[in-house]
């Protein structure tokens, strides 16, 4: 073999790479043994940091730390320190190359001297090793591999299957497949050297099949050998495997006795012994038996290669020699590996170990490994691996024992026996790792049997050994483990290097942690290297210990603090007090973080900041703070803390509370807030937020900026209390109301209206906040009356708002708010009040600096006065006026308000004020005469100014409705005049708190406007008087007084004078009373019957007297102010005929009863009626009338509003709704009913009965095909909603045509009668119905008597008693066999015809001659009343029983003549030819054929050639025709060729033996010959299985069947008697067989066990007759027989048969659920036996179908629960789900397809969107429809089968504007020619459909525009 090249061995601690050669001189510790040997104890470590987690390091940072960490001992600093003092020897080169070395083999003669070891140094790609895997993590593998190295598997490495590993629903984890302590082979993919510690090498592995089995072929499996592969799929009987070999295949079946394992999943490595090999179908059959797998060895087989070799194989070894370190053997003849000293039989050997492997003594042995480029095999004899078995492991590092026994003493150390439990396990302790004085006298020191003390360091897996150490430290230290660590201690440690991102330090105990970067100081540092020395030993705190991972700080307050230590969520208790530093600092507050990752909150107001200071100015992150915990959740995980330890109240002021009203100082104002000092016993400061200034939000930005520090504020509202800072408010509508707002959520009621302010705005709604912390959402269908407008466009953060409380949940403390102004308007004038004392402070704040006596020029102003002034400039817009006693303000007179007065500049005027602005120092005046006037008047009068005041208090009332003018519009409200007093000067604002930012209505100057006076002039008002428009208020049922109560009360019952304002097709809109609205049904104005135009009558304006007969619905918003009134004569004449009305309502309606009403709606299929205000009705098209031409003009026949009529059929007295039909029904005992809800649509017509649908017999019935059943299934005729019924095939005309189906399309209109209406056994309701016109009520008069003289045409046999033998009867061809053919007669009768009696000739094909649905003609056989057979025969007889013979004479043709026909069939002997325009058939002999000899007849003609040929005899007697076809025939004219008696002979005996073929009736004279009869036999009965009936009798019976064709013709009466007798003693015979026969032929259902027994055998796989077994025992009521026929079925058919099977498995599910007791609980235990046999998707759907049939829903909905989680990844599922809501009208269907697309796949999104889309269209919303594909559309605009079923869906519903305006984006793509040629040929084909020419032309003319551009 190749000497591999050598690779120098570095003395390390791991025993796996020493050398046991003696030796004198000790290694040279260098630098390199240092690192390989602290790389060879990485002992099944972590590999690195974990993934993830925030952090601001790079990855190399990240990386640099991660390795500095990981070392596990601190082999390193001991050996370099010993290494510092000590000198360098000399070793012997060879015994280093030969430690080092890998040994493959005896090829060059050299045996080694030591055993082969895997170390860091020899390891190499492609070396394939046994490992045993310690750690699955989610995305990677650690294994253990021997020597005590590790490797990592990648999850992309675990198998060759491409999902395994990915997290998904569906895909295993890896944790699902693998599992510590497994045993797997793996190959070495590459050996990563570290950069960051020359040597410290990543080894990353491979369990992947294909690289392991590289090069393996078919070939490569022989019987007996083990093989490793992976689960490919799992079936019902077994697994199947996967080698990693393209072509190879394996299977492991599961046994019944458990032999094999079972539950494995896919992707799961399997070992198993070949069983089976089969080499055609390349399958490799395994059994996985855990001992057969232990014990397999393999063989020696020849061609064995060394590629062959797998890691874990067991192979029949011999002791070659003995090594140094372990013992060389030789296996399968070729090959011969290593065993190395702790891989031996017994782990514990003594020093004679050597002793125990004698020469060619023969062991079993497992591979280990083997290297490909060095041919070396490393062995194994430990027995738990051979054994197939991870050696167990009963210690973990950092243990110590006190009692650990001395096995043997080498050279290179100590081989212990650790006293564990259960059992001992070995450990082995290196020179390393004793103490130096120890080291030289090893051998002296310590003998066999000593007991010492020992600390365990690491594993070996592998070996099944523990590394340890006798050192001094080792047991002093207080952090030995990461065990040991615990978060929060202190300890001491070495910096042994420091970065970046931080230092590296070492415990005592030899652990190394990081002390990251900000933990290295209090602050921040620059320069880490000079605050931290290489070498230094510091005191540090551990900070947390997580997967093996140390972090560390040196900040001195933690060190050194003496606070309890917050390691978990659980330790935080409230007021507990601790460290923590700063990690993040937000605007809101700081996150602090404490020990092992607890981490919790500090909110702004317990930072204990002055009001309106940035956090980030006063902290920084990384700062120690200390802090308390004011609250926990330890389940959610969440700490609130605080910075303020002592925990003080808001002030000792207990005044001061949430709602209080306190007042301040202005302390400084930010840009966001004022910062006030508040007046109280304590220091406290409050925080005004600008919003919070006032009500108005361009006033409160206007305050603000006018606000000075030092000025003081009054009337502040406490909003909340955040530590010792207050939030504070302004706002006068929170203040006024201070006392009601809430501050908890008991104190809130439903509909009740609260003030509040937003908050915060989101995308779906408004959160609403009141006192505190009390906040409500108002979701965005609640939050603005118009849904489509922007939250961010009608609000703003801080508006004040009035919110109407929709919900309260105390459950979840969740509150919902309308926000919508309909039912949050104000009712008070509370805000136009609020902006006149908010412009009044404004005011007082301008004038700050200006004297009293400036300032005192509004008190001279006041509204409504005269004041005298100058004019001063005249423009478009108005007049500006100089007052002469006031300065600085000016007034100005609009161009409305001159009065129509000339003015002129310097003029003096007096005026009327209307408004004054003490900001702009404006006022508003007019001249107009009204007002002018009626202030003269009241500046005349003597009484003074308090006086007028009480006079106009009088006048005017609070909440009193008054009617105004508009003298000014202003932005923000009104000023009116109320000319009805006066011409009193009112103001009213133009929005309310709500509307704020929406668009207000315009108004303009001189518009009349309704509003109600709610307050009065008074210093609160600032002298005016406030009024509110109802515009903005609406009409409030409410008022604050008595007196507005009493004039706006209303009762149900009272007669009011009603004004209508508004005519609608259905209702009148009124006003009556004191401002109430109310509306007058359509249905409320007449008492009889319905009139065609009830409100023709009536006009807008008209006045009239209405009764209330019902309060406004308060559950539709837009209709809770319309009150219920009536008109109805009687209603107006008595009140008790409004109760009556009342109680009318509540009673359930009569089925039968007349009701009437309007028509308010008209679709394709309904027409719905309003028959009061509350109940509807709807009518079916098919209900309306009962002539074809009406019901296609249904829609023409109903406008909107026409009165109708109808019956009361069905009531839904829940929805108030009624089914009505227009014909009169009458009470039957056989009536069918269905309520409307059961949807049946089966062939055979049926409905459930569950309601009043009344059907009689022989009704007259509307109806329209549904369907055209094929053969002769007749029509499928609708007649209801729901209920269909069957019209026959022979009940569709009135006369027998040869099609009658001709004429009829699915979806026409028919007039139909009902002929019979009866029950099945299952309940069900069969309905019978006929279109003959015929019939009674059917058709007219004349038409009637017409059918009447002709009764042929009509005549049906309805019962069998009509027939009789001879009778002439018409009918369809139902079904033809070989055998014969049934026909039927009438819908209640069928007859069969056999073979001998289809035809007068014989038929070789009677499925063709007579196809189903041919109209025969024939006369009665037989009748059998008892059993109800009828036989027919077609046989030519004409109606009246003549016979052929005198039908058809012989005397037309003569001798001589020249015939033409068609060859009917070819004989031997001659041609039998059919004469046209006639039913006879002659004979041409063969000799008669041609004037030369033919050999051959049948290979010159042929059946079917027309032919002509010559009349040579005529025999009348026996109906025969004798033709001649010779040419010399034609030429010599009559000249007939004379015949040889010879050939008459043979000519009559061809025509007797073909008698039954040809001729019309048996000779009357002699009987046939012997050969006659048996051919007869034979062409009668060829095809009918033979009975076990006697010859004799069938020949009997067929002489009598002649003697009875010979009564036909008139033959003697005495032989009939004779025979007769014979005959009836036959006849019970005859009939079983003829009923035999009749079965036989009609494949007739079996009718006893008995025949189904027969045909169960016959067909044992056909789920079709088992099912028929069942129902036909389930009829016996035998319920029991019928489920263990379920069974025998369930174990007969075959298992390949699945489909037959579930079909099955379908039936047992309905049998139970009708019959199973309970069912649902029956039903559940068959469908989880089904689970285990069948496709569980497809028994689900199955078991679904079953529940929906039934129409169990709730168990339906709950079965699609359970599917949408099992497969959550089929869309067939996730559609049956979406079906299933929308038939049951949920709306919440969006939220099932966002589900959805969360689960499924992403390529069966485009399916399952455009599905849904197609069911939105048909069961839905047509509108959601339409969103989800124009959201795909959206992604994918260029599929066009999406545009097709877009369209498709489109052109369903007809909107003839939405579909053109879609083809025109779908022909505007820019798509390949193919597909817009498809998109423009659809186009035209619609247009067509449509018949707009203009439109064709338009579509072809646009194709051809983009045929030019595209040529272009």
């Amino acid at each position: 073999m190749v000497v591999p090249s050598k690779k120098v061995f570095n003395g390390k601690r791991n025993d796996s790479k020493k050398s046991f050669k003696p030796t004198k001189k000790p290694f040279k510790k260098t630098k390199d043994d240092v690192v390989s040997r602290s790389e060879a104890m990485q002992l099944e470590e972590v590999p690195d940091f974990p993934r993830g987690g925030g952090t601001s390091l790079s990855k190399q940072e990240r990386e640099k730390i991660y390795e500095e960490v990981d070392a596990e001992f601190d082999a390193e600093e001991r050996v370099s320190k010993k290494s510092k003092g000590g000198k360098s020897k000399k070793r012997i080169t060879s015994d280093v190359d030969d430690l080092g070395l890998l040994f493959g083999g005896g090829l060059t003669g050299k045996r080694p001297r030591y055993a082969n070891k895997i170390t860091i140094k020899n390891i190499s790609p492609e070396m394939k090793l046994l490992g045993v895997i310690t750690e699955v993590n989610q995305k990677d593998i650690v294994v253990s591999l021997p020597g005590g190295l590790r490797g990592l598997v990648r999850a992309s490495e675990a198998s060759d299957f491409e999902d395994i590993g990915i997290e998904d629903d569906e895909n295993e984890l890896l944790g699902d497949i693998f599992s510590v302590g497994q045993l797997v082979p793996c190959i070495v993919l590459q050996v990563d050297d570290d950069k960051k510690e020359a040597g410290k090498r990543k080894i990353w592995l491979s369990l992947r099949l294909s690289l392991l089995h590289k090069g393996f072929s078919l070939d490569s499996f022989q019987l007996g050998m083990v093989f490793t592969a992976n689960v490919k799929s799992v079936e019902d009987h077994g697994y199947i495997l996967h080698f990693g070999l393209p072509s190879v295949t394996g299977f492991i079946e599961i046994s019944n006795d458990g032999n094999q394992e079972s539950g494995k999943k896919t992707g799961q490595l399997i070992q198993g012994v070949v069983t089976k090999i089969d080499r055609e179908r390349k399958i490799v059959h395994l059994s996985s038996d855990p001992d057969s797998v232990a014990k397999c060895v393999t063989k020696d087989l020849n061609g064995m290669s060394f590629d062959l070799l797998i890691p874990g194989m067991m192979v029949n070894a011999r002791v070659q020699s003995v090594l140094e370190n372990g013992i060389l053997l030789d296996f399968l003849t070729y090959f011969n590996g290593t065993v190395d000293l702790f891989h031996l039989q017994n782990p514990l050997s003594n020093k004679s170990w050597k002793d125990e492997y004698n020469q060619n003594k023969t062991v079993n042995a497992r591979i280990m490994f083997m290297d490909p480029s060095s041919r070396a095999v490393g062995l194994t004899l430990n027995p738990h691996l051979v054994s197939n078995k991870a050696p167990p492991l009963h210690v973990s590092s950092g243990g110590i024992f006190d009692e650990a026994k001395v096995v043997r003493v080498d050279k290179s150390g100590l081989l212990l026996e650790l006293p564990s439990k259960p059992a001992s396990t070995p450990a082995y302790v290196s020179t390393y790792d004793f103490a130096g004085d120890e080291v030289k006298k090893l051998e002296t020191k310590f003998k066999e049997g000593n007991r010492i003390r020992v600390r365990v360091l690491g594993l070996k897996q592998m070996e099944g050994l523990a590394i340890g150490t006798l050192k001094a430290s080792a047991f002093e230290g207080p952090v030995f483990t990461h065990s040991d660590v615990k978060p929060g201690m202190v300890t001491k440690a070495t910096v042994i290097s420091v970065d970046t991102f931080g230092a590296i330090v070492q415990f005592p105990g030899g652990l190394k942690a990081m002390c990251p970067l900000r933990h290295m100081s209090e602050f921040e540092i620059m320069k880490p290297r000079k605050k931290f020395k290489v070498g230094a030993e510091l005191v540090f705190r551990v900070l947390g210990c997580k997967s093996k991972r140390i972090t560390v700080t040196y900040k001195k307050t933690l060190v050194k603090s003496k606070l309890p230590i917050l390691s978990s969520y659980t330790d935080a208790s409230e007021g507990l007090v601790t460290h923590g530093w700063i990690t993040k600092i937000e605007k809101n507050g700081c996150f602090v973080r404490f020990y092992n990752g607890v981490q919790g909150f500090v909110p702004r107001f317990d930072l204990g900041l002055e009001p309106g200071s940035d956090p980030n100015s006063v902290f920084h992150v990384g700062e120690v703070v200390k802090c308390r915990v004011t609250s926990a959740y330890h389940g959610s995980r969440k700490i609130n803390l605080s910075f303020m330890i002592k925990q003080s109240s808001v002030s000792e002021d207990d005044s001061i509370k949430l709602g209080s009203i306190v007042s301040g100082v202005i302390d400084s104002i930010s840009p966001q807030a004022v910062i006030v000092r508040v007046k109280s016993k304590g220091v406290l400061k409050g925080t005004i937020s600008a919003e919070h200034l006032a009500d108005h939000h361009e006033q409160a930005k206007l305050m603000k900026s006018h606000l000075r520090p030092g000025y003081e504020l009054d009337k502040l509202l406490v909003l909340d209390i955040e530590g010792n800072n207050l939030a504070l408010s302004s706002k006068f509508s929170l203040v006024k109301l201070a006392e009601e707002l809430p501050s908890e959520l008991s104190q809130l009621q439903p509909n009740s209206v609260v003030h509040g302010y937003v908050c915060n705005l989101i995308e779906n709604g408004c959160f609403v906040r009141f006192l505190g912390r009390l906040t409500g959402f108002a979701p965005r269908s609640k939050a603005i009356d118009e849904p489509r407008a922007d939250l961010s466009e009608s609000f703003f953060v801080g508006q004040s708002v009035r919110a109407n409380i929709a919900d309260v949940n105390q459950e979840k403390s969740r509150i919902t708010l309308s926000l919508k102004q309909s039912s949050c308007a104000s009712v008070d004038a509370s805000f136009v009040q609020e902006y006149f004392l908010t412009d009044e402070k404004i005011s007082n704040l301008q004038s700050s600096d200006i004297t009293e006596s400036e300032c005192s020029w509004v008190e001279k102003l006041s509204i409504g006065s005269l004041i005298k002034g100058t004019i001063q400039e005249l423009n478009e817009l108005g007049v500006m006026v100089n007052f002469d006693n006031i300065n600085n303000v000016l007034g100005f007179i609009p161009q409305y308000h001159m009065g129509g007065a000339t003015l002129e500049h310097g003029s003096v005027v007096h005026a009327v004020v209307l408004d004054l602005s003490r900001e702009e120092r404006l006022v508003d005046l007019s001249l107009r005469p009204e007002l002018i006037n009626k202030s003269t008047k009241e500046v005349s009068n003597s009484q003074s100014k308090k006086k007028r005041k009480r006079d106009i208090s009088k006048e005017l009332e609070v909440h009193q409705r008054v009617t105004a003018v508009v003298e000014i519009v202003k932005e923000q409200y009104l000023v009116l005049s109320i000319p009805e007093h006066g011409y009193t000067i009112g103001y009213a604002s133009v929005s309310d708190y709500n509307t704020q930012k929406l668009p207000v209505k315009q108004f303009s100057t001189g518009q009349s406007v309704v509003a109600s006076v709610e307050a009065l002039q008074s210093p609160l008002t600032s002298g005016r008087l406030l009024l509110l428009l109802d515009s903005v208020s609406g009409v409030s049922e409410t008022s604050r007084t008595k007196r507005a109560k009493k004039k706006s009360s209303c009762e149900v019952g009272s007669v009011v004078q009603a004004e209508i304002t508004e005519i609608k097709p259905f209702e009148l809109r009124v006003n009556f009373g004191h401002g109430f609205r109310g509306r007058i049904h359509i249905t409320e104005v007449d008492d009889g019957s319905t009139n065609e135009e009830p409100f023709a009558k009536f006009r807008v304006g008209q006045s009239m007297s209405a009764r209330v007969v019902a309060k406004p619905c308060n559950t539709d918003v837009k209709k809770s102010q319309l009150w219920e009134l009536s008109v109805k004569p009687a209603t107006l004449r008595d009140s008790s005929e409004l109760n009556d009305m009342q109680l009318g309502e509540e009673l359930e309606f009569v089925a039968g009863q007349c009701v009437s009403g309007y028509i308010y709606k008209v679709d394709k299929e309904w027409v719905w009626l309003a028959i009061s205000r509350n109940v509807t009705a709807r009518i079916f098209i098919l209900d309306t009338a009962l002539e074809a031409r009406e019901l296609e003009e249904f829609e023409r026949r109903f406008p909107i509003g026409k009165a109708v009529s109808g019956y009361v059929l069905t009531y839904n007295k829940e929805k108030k709704t009624l089914r009505l039909v227009q014909r009169q029904l009458l009470v039957s005992s056989k009536t069918i009913a269905n309520g409307g809800d059961n949807k049946t649509d089966k062939v055979d017509s049926t409905v459930d009965d569950d309601a009043t649908l009344f059907i009689h017999e022989g009704d007259i019935l509307g109806g329209r095909i549904s369907k055209i059943l094929p053969g002769v299934g007749g029509l499928r005729v609708q007649i209801g909603p729901y209920v269909f019924g069957r019209v026959h095939f022979t009940e569709i005309n009135d006369s027998w045509v040869s099609n009658p189906l001709d004429g009829f399309r699915e979806g026409q209109f028919v007039k139909c009668k009902v002929l019979e209406v009866s029950s099945s056994s299952k309940g069900t309701v069969q309905i019978e119905l006929s279109l003959r016109a015929s019939l009674d009520g059917m058709s007219s008069g004349y038409l009637l008597e017409e059918f009447n003289n002709n009764d042929n045409i009509c005549k049906r046999y309805e019962r069998i008693e009509d027939l009789s033998p001879n009778t002439g009867v018409q009918g369809y061809v139902k079904n033809t066999m070989s055998k014969g053919c049934f026909i039927t007669l009438s819908r209640t009768l069928d007859a069969k015809v056999l073979l001998s009696n289809l035809c007068d000739t014989f038929i070789k094909d009677p499925e063709k001659e007579f196809p189903v649905g041919k109209l025969v003609t024939g006369r009665v056989l037989n009748v059998e009343p008892l059993s109800k057979r009828i036989e027919v025969t077609l046989k030519t007889v004409n109606a009246s029983g003549q016979t052929k013979s005198e039908a058809f004479d012989l005397k037309k043709f003569q001798v001589g003549d020249m015939i033409s026909g068609k060859i009917r069939r070819v004989e031997l002997y001659g041609l039998f030819i059919a004469i046209d325009q006639t039913g006879m058939v002659g004979l041409c002999h063969k000799s008669e054929l041609s004037d030369d000899r033919i050999k051959d007849v049948q290979a010159i003609y042929k059946a079917g050639e027309n032919v002509t040929a010559k009349i040579l005899k005529l025999d009348e007697e026996k109906q025969r025709i004798s033709l001649g076809m010779k040419n010399s025939y034609f030429i010599n004219g009559d000249d007939v060729k004379p015949k040889s008696p010879s050939e008459k002979n043979d000519d009559e005996a061809s025509m007797e033996c073909d008698n039954n073929d040809f001729s019309f009736q048996e000779t009357s004279g002699e009987r046939p010959s012997g050969a006659s009869l048996v051919l007869s036999q034979v062409e009668s009965r060829a095809s009918i299985r033979p009975l076990e009936v006697d010859l004799e009798d069938i020949e009997e019976s067929d002489l009598d069947n002649n003697h009875n064709h010979e009564k036909l013709h008139g033959a003697d009466k005495d032989e009939k008697s004779k025979r007769r007798e014979k005959q009836k003693d036959k006849e019970e015979r005859e009939i079983k067989i003829q009923a035999a026969e009749g079965r036989l032929l009609e494949n007739h259902a079996p009718e006893n066990a008995d025949e189904f027994e027969k045909l169960v055998r016959s067909s044992p796989n056909s789920s079709f007759v088992w099912i028929k077994y069942m129902a036909f025992m389930l009829s016996l009521a035998d319920i029991e027989k019928a489920r263990s026929i379920a069974e025998r079925a369930l174990r007969t058919i075959n298992i390949r048969e699945e489909e037959e099977k579930l079909n099955i498995w379908v039936a047992y599910f309905n049998l139970e659920n009708e019959h199973g007791s309970p069912p649902e609980e029956a039903v559940k235990k068959v469908f989880e036996r089904a689970l285990q046999y069948c496709d569980k998707k497809k028994v689900y759907l199955a078991l679904l179908g079953v529940y929906e049939r039934t129409e169990q829903y709730k168990l339906a909905d709950k079965l699609l629960d359970e599917m949408i989680k099992k497969f959550k990844q089929s869309c067939k599922v996730w559609l049956r789900k979406v079906q299933s809501s929308l038939k049951q009208n949920e709306e919440d269907i969006q939220s099932i397809v966002n589900r959805a697309l969360l689960c499924l796949p992403r390529h069966k999104h485009i399916k399952f969107i455009s599905q849904t889309a197609i069911l939105e269209f048909k069961c839905g919303v047509a509108e959601r429809g339409r969103s989800l594909f124009e959201g795909v559309l959206r992604e994918y605009p260029k599929r066009t089968d999406l545009w097709s079923v877009y369209l498709d869906q489109e052109i369903r519903l007809g909107e003839v504007d939405v579909i053109r305006s879609l083809f025109e984006r779908a022909i505007s793509l820019s798509l390949p020619p193919k597909k817009m040629k498809f998109l423009f040929k659809k186009y035209l084909e619609y247009e067509k459909s449509v018949d707009d020419e203009e439109r064709v032309e338009y579509v072809k003319q646009r194709a051809m525009e983009y045929a030019d551009s595209t040529l272009a």
